[in-house]
């Protein structure tokens, strides 16, 4: 079989780090080919080297056995390579032709000319299965949708080799198996499929070959056949595959929040939430599970103050906090790991130090008069964040994005954790970051809970959801349509009230 890309001795250094050291990469055409590492690896550095985002300090690059130097994303689109980011890059307020088309519209004299577009993207979808309605709005699409618009995008731009950045991340069970089937179909007709994934089992149902790196080296090319996800977990980060299985009761009969019967109007005045009620006690995790955009970010905002209740009320500890600004919520010990950590949780060219404290700094810990941040306290708190949470940085001085998006997200999970919050909101937590720092969130997320943190945690990670919740929350078109005990229910039962198909 033909080779699709050959990556030979690819080193990529940033100020202090490592990125890639002499990393071999073969990729076969026409073979869907997994990329596994623990955060900070060079994955996802690997991947825009190819893409033309970063240029190699070392090393070369051959395309279909031609050697190629790119030095933006459009050389590589032009020899036919195209990659899907893991946070979509799509314009809400366009339809779906709008936004494929976008930077790349056919014409017709000096106009768009939208019928040939349009025919073409009726061949796409047609072709590979992923059938979308043109002339819907973005913003009012689910997020399997909003992915199969971006693999669109880049196959109407002529890519052969597809480059896919945690194709999963944010889907459902059913979503991820109509994205294998695409991936498939995409395979059956000659194209070729890199992609970078933390979920071993998925990553063993659909690649044909996986490329282990480790500390930004290659350390093994091996067959899903000859290996299991225990395997995996050991060459990526020498340690066993964790589970995040909790089941002693810790619940108390404080109650950490509680939400009674709130509602939420947009400005548009669509309702994103109606009459959403429950609470969470102390030593208790409430998981909130549901399709990315049926009302869990609004319900976020809503607690934190950001969203205005057009009914309903807040308690915090047994106050009622409905009329209190986010500041106070925060400084009552409300805790926060947004769902998005670079637009709500990190200011990503400041040093590690300030981020450390970023949305704490009122607190008397961290000043040194009533306005002045005491940097001194502020960095020995940093420093132990960094340590307990194994956030790989060469020090706290560091801007945060030279960080890699895993460690980024271990910075914000310390962060919270280390401030004492009760409760918290943690949205997401372990999105994005390797099995091992998986398992250190985890444990951290079960120890305060064991010594009396109340805790809603929102997560696209079903057995994630299952294996830590008490009492299991689903959200659906902005309200509560079932409460289900996790003990008894399945990933895929679970999946089913998110979508609707359960009763």
């Amino acid at each position: 079989m033909s080779v699709a890309v050959r990556l030979q001795g690819i080193t990529k250094r940033f100020p202090g780090v490592l990125a890639n050291d002499r990393i071999d990469l073969v990729v076969e055409a026409g073979e869907i080919h997994a990329i596994c590492g623990e955060n900070g690896a060079g994955k996802s550095t690997l991947m825009k080297i190819l893409y033309g985002m970063q240029p190699p300090d070392e090393g070369s690059i051959e395309v279909l056995e031609q050697e190629r130097t790119f030095s933006s994303p459009r050389e590589a689109i032009d020899v036919g390579i195209g990659m899907v980011h893991q946070h979509f890059m799509l314009a809400d307020n366009l339809t779906v032709l709008e936004n494929v088309i976008l930077g790349a519209e056919p014409s017709r004299g000096s106009l768009i000319d939208f019928a040939t577009a349009r025919s073409r993207l009726r061949e796409l979808g047609d072709a590979y299965g992923l059938e979308l309605d043109l002339d819907d709005a973005v913003g009012t699409l689910e997020v399997g949708e909003r992915q199969r618009i971006e693999i669109i995008k880049i196959l109407y731009r002529g890519a052969r080799i597809l480059i896919l950045d945690e194709p999963t991340a944010v889907l459902v069970p059913q979503e991820v198996e109509e994205l294998f089937r695409n991936m498939r179909e995409l395979k059956a007709e000659g194209h070729t499929i890199i992609f970078i994934d933390h979920k071993l089992d998925e990553v063993l149902a659909i690649a044909d070959t996986i490329t282990v790196l480790r500390q930004g080296r290659s350390v093994a090319r091996v067959k899903p056949a000859d290996v299991t996800a225990q395997d995996l977990a050991e060459l990526m980060v020498g340690s066993e595959l964790p589970t995040p299985e909790t089941r002693e009761v810790t619940i108390t009969d404080r109650t950490a929040v509680e939400v009674k019967g709130i509602s939420v109007v947009d400005e548009a005045g669509v309702t994103r939430l109606r009459d959403v009620g429950f609470s969470v006690q102390c030593g208790e995790i409430v998981g909130v599970a549901g399709v990315e955009g049926n009302g869990q970010g609004e319900l976020v905002e809503a607690i934190l103050g950001i969203a205005p209740l057009t009914g309903g009320s807040i308690h915090l500890h047994g106050d009622d906090v409905t009329g209190w600004s986010v500041r106070q919520r925060r400084e009552a010990g409300l805790g926060y790991i947004p769902e998005d950590r670079h637009r709500r949780g990190l200011l990503l060219p400041a040093p590690v130090w300030e981020n450390s404290i970023l949305g704490h700094q009122t607190r008397t810990r961290f000043l040194s008069s009533r306005v002045w941040i005491d940097e001194d306290a502020s960095k020995d708190h940093a420093s132990n964040v960094v340590e307990r949470f194994d956030v790989r940085t060469p020090g706290v001085h560091t801007p945060v994005h030279a960080l890699s998006g895993g460690n980024q997200q271990k910075l914000v999970v310390g962060r919270e954790m280390a401030t004492d919050c009760n409760p918290l909101i943690a949205a997401h937590p372990t999105r994005g970051i390797d099995v091992g720092s998986q398992a250190a969130v985890w444990e951290d997320l079960r120890r305060a809970r064991a010594e009396g943190l109340g805790l809603l945690l929102i997560s696209a990670d079903l057995e994630e959801l299952i294996g830590l919740s008490d009492t299991l929350l689903v959200m659906l078109r902005g309200e509560i349509v079932a409460r289900l005990d996790p003990a008894r229910v399945t990933p895929r039962e679970l999946g089913a009230y998110m979508t609707g198909a359960a009763a």
